[in-house]
């Protein structure tokens, strides 16, 4: 996004901003608590921290949170280097784990007894929001395999939630894409609990997927939108963002 700027060339998606704020988690949930907006419990350990002072991290997690715990990278996606922990010892190992990919590392809370439920957002600074979405993953938990090999996770579309909940969960994307200044295109993923569908958000990503089991263009399928129409509709999202930045001056 910074080379398409600094080459003045038009782009799909978030620009700089919102694209770094969606790719590091600690400030998109930075960002989200500012926002007003509901997630789970969490705790963000440095890895140089982590590395001199093991048992005084592990004592601070396991006071503020209760197992099992999920384990990620803080500027990684697609489910790279992201574990469940159930004890103390595989905390330990999988904070190795995700401090092989980054020098910050989020452990959360499990939202247990929730549907994992996503939106799909389009526009500017209008945005509309897609229906919304259910993943059943295959797996213990939606991992890189369930999302780009296995293909053995179910997607539901329409969620199984009330309408009111489908109208609450649309509304909040629209509020996280704002928040992080997102442009173009973002799904968001959220936890909704199945008892009485409070909803959690979990994580936005500003450049989601487009494979052939990707929830992104399912959902716009879904909602009416085909995918031709909907590559269309970004593209032409890009330029119009472009256009209208040109009339922004950078100098007097």
């Amino acid at each position: 996004q910074g080379l398409m700027e600094l080459a003045n060339v038009a782009y799909v998606g978030a620009g700089v901003v919102g694209s770094a704020v969606g790719m590091d988690k600690e400030l998109m949930k930075r960002v989200f608590k500012a926002e007003g907006l509901p997630q789970v419990d969490y705790q963000v350990v440095r890895r140089s921290r982590w590395e001199k002072d093991r048992a005084g991290v592990r004592a601070e997690i396991e006071a503020a949170l209760a197992y099992p715990v999920f384990v990620k990278p803080v500027n990684l996606g697609s489910s790279v280097g992201v574990s469940k922990a159930r004890d103390g010892a595989e905390l330990e190992q999988s904070i190795d784990e995700a401090a092989q990919y980054d020098y910050k590392i989020v452990v959360e809370a499990e939202a247990s007894g929730c549907r994992e439920v996503e939106v799909a957002i389009l526009g500017n600074e209008s945005p509309e929001a897609s229906i919304t979405g259910e993943i059943v993953p295959g797996n213990d938990f939606y991992d890189y395999n369930a999302k780009y090999i296995d293909d053995n996770s179910d997607l539901i579309i329409p969620a199984r939630i009330s309408p009111a909940t489908q109208k609450a969960v649309r509304e909040l994307g629209i509020r996280a894409f704002q928040a992080v200044e997102a442009w173009g295109l973002a799904r968001v993923d959220f936890f909704v609990s199945e008892s009485d569908e409070a909803i959690f958000v979990n994580e936005i990503n500003t450049m989601p997927g487009f494979t052939p089991i990707s929830m992104y263009p399912k959902l716009w399928e879904a909602s009416g939108v085909s995918y031709g129409e909907l590559i269309d509709r970004l593209v032409q999202l890009g330029i119009e963002r472009h256009e209208d930045k040109q009339q922004t001056k950078t100098a007097r």
